[in-house]
């Protein structure tokens, strides 16, 4: 019997194969494994094996995430990073000290700040003028969609009390019309635009830099979520397709192609084409990404009814939709039809019908063709819309780590969503309950990309760092092997692995091995649990 390279034993091993979900022992011959089952795995060892004993631990499929920006986040880890607080003075402290640190940089860019630190969630262009007068400063909040600029950034710009919003976002001012210092949304390009261009030597670095810190989390694979160039974000394309072909890119990466909303059809030939030439090694850019609406803290995520204001009362704002609905169903029909994926930034009811109105006319063009569409994001569903997911074989892209009560969300949302809508919000239990695919990412930088976090939550619907908060509407908790699944087998599948995500002979040896066995501990311990090993096809790529 030939003897295989690497054998684990002593298990528990979750396979996630509804067959067998549990065994003890594994075998991986080259890339793949190759027998799972107990002790008659031991036959398998030879002189050359590897052996690796999990008593106390728990090896499992490696985690895949299905929405992230990984060369975004590998690169501001090296810009000012002010995820590690939502104090303000620690925050002017933090850009301070960048600024002096790095006397060189023409522009102070970076981000991670919370709207929760700021009355309304409005920081101002005086508070960074406190601490950097002299250069430029933007500084993109924690889920992107806005930035805070100092007086030279908007200076430079051409920003002044005159200067018209943009369709596609809104500059926040003072009492006069000046700009504040807050833009949401598409305002945030009018500054960005000026900002210098990364390298490809850095974009690359920031690439490694990500990949290190994913492995490390036991993510093997992941969807970045926006190839292209989007409010000052540079295209990360090359750097991905440097590493397929050098060899250095180690995990398992599909990219959601940037669909630019100020465009239409005439760019799906441009795609094709891109598609075809980022096609190498471990990489490929199958998927295109269309963010339809905005985010719910900035009143920009499309509803279906009008947002609130402070006293209760209905406004006359129900968001935005980036791509007009009806013009979206004809654009994913077309890109059905050409095999695409559609991968769907949907935050708002309204965005979310839209999404699935516009996957149901590509069925209904097209037939199915499994192209695995997917919504990601959904913090607001209709309660209409939720058997849709799985009467279209839409993909629900959740991000659970969002699914809990914090400042933000109880202070800058729940108020202007109302008591019946705020209770929509990230119904992950409804939609797994009706039939729904689930699929898990982090949105890293967004939020923390460590899946043991978003497990966590989506099973307590309590932040770990809150223990004590109150349940997140507890109905739309889910068990912990649903989303264990949604992490592997759930995310693999939105990103095209068939033969990764669950444990079976002849599938990929992508695999993690934790630091003890979730399943059996307490619910409230989640996100306890480390990584203690990172395997892609066999490989270590963290760990001893």
């Amino acid at each position: 019997m030939p003897q295989a390279d690497l054998v684990f034993t002593r298990g528990p091993v979750l396979t996630l194969d509804p067959a067998r979900s549990r065994a003890t022992s594994l075998a991986v011959t080259g890339e793949r494994i190759t027998a799972v089952g107990h002790d008659e795995v031991r036959e398998l060892i030879g002189p050359g094996t590897e052996v690796v004993d999990l008593t106390g631990k728990l090896l499992l499929p490696g985690f895949q995430d299905a929405h992230v920006h990984a060369v975004g986040g590998g690169s501001e880890l090296a810009e000012c990073d002010l995820t590690e607080s939502v104090d303000v003075a620690a925050y002017l402290e933090r850009i301070r000290e960048y600024a002096e640190a790095h006397p060189e940089r023409e522009w102070i860019t970076g981000g991670g700040w919370s709207m929760e630190s700021f009355e309304g969630g409005l920081p101002t262009r005086r508070l960074l003028d406190s601490v950097v007068p002299d250069r430029p400063v933007l500084l993109s909040n924690r889920d992107h969609h806005g930035a805070w600029a100092n007086t030279r950034a908007l200076e430079l710009a051409g920003l002044t009390a005159a200067t018209p919003d943009p369709a596609d976002g809104r500059i926040e001012r003072e009492a006069d019309g000046t700009p504040s210092g807050m833009l949401q949304e598409g305002a945030t390009g009018l500054v960005s635009r000026l900002v210098p261009a990364s390298t490809a030597e850095g974009r690359l670095a920031g690439l490694l830099r990500a990949q290190r810190l994913l492995h490390s989390l036991g993510i093997t694979g992941w969807q970045d979520a926006l190839l292209g160039s989007f409010n000052g974000m540079n295209d990360p394309s090359d750097a991905y397709l440097t590493a397929a072909k050098d060899g250095s890119l180690t995990a398992r990466v599909t990219g959601a192609l940037w669909w630019d909303r100020e465009r239409g059809a005439e760019q799906i030939p441009e795609l094709v084409a891109r598609r075809e030439e980022l096609a190498s090694g471990r990489f490929r850019a199958g998927s295109v990404k269309i963010m339809q609406d905005g985010i719910a803290e900035n009143f920009t995520a499309a509803m279906t009814t009008p947002y609130l204001d402070g006293c209760g009362c209905a406004t006359g704002n129900s968001g935005l939709s980036f791509v007009d609905p009806e013009a979206l169903r004809g654009h994913v029909a077309a890109l059905d039809a050409l095999d695409f994926q559609v991968h769907f930034h949907a935050l708002g009811d309204r965005a979310v019908r839209e999404a699935l109105d516009a996957v149901e006319a590509a069925v209904a063009a097209n037939g199915r063709r499994g192209n695995r569409h997917h919504l990601a994001h959904l913090q607001v569903v209709h309660p209409d819309d939720v058997a849709r997911f799985a009467a279209l074989g839409a993909i629900a892209n959740i991000q659970p780590l969002w699914a809990a009560h914090e400042p933000q969300m109880d202070e800058l949302t729940i108020p202007f969503l109302g008591a019946e809508r705020a209770a929509w919000q990230y119904p992950f239990g409804s939609l797994l309950r009706s039939g729904a695919t689930l699929a898990a990412g982090s949105d890293w930088p967004v939020s923390s990309p460590d899946p043991l976090e978003g497990i966590h939550v989506a099973v307590n619907r309590r932040d770990p760092a809150s223990p004590d908060e109150k349940v997140f509407y507890p109905e739309e908790r889910i068990d912990l092997l649903s989303a264990l699944t949604a992490y592997t087998a759930g995310s693999a599948h939105v990103n095209g692995h068939d033969d990764a995500g669950s444990l079976l002979p002849g599938h990929l040896a992508d695999l993690v091995v934790l630091d003890r066995d979730v399943l059996a501990a307490p619910p409230e311990e989640i996100a306890e649990a480390r990584v203690e090993r990172t395997y892609v096809g066999g490989r270590l790529v963290h760990g001893d």
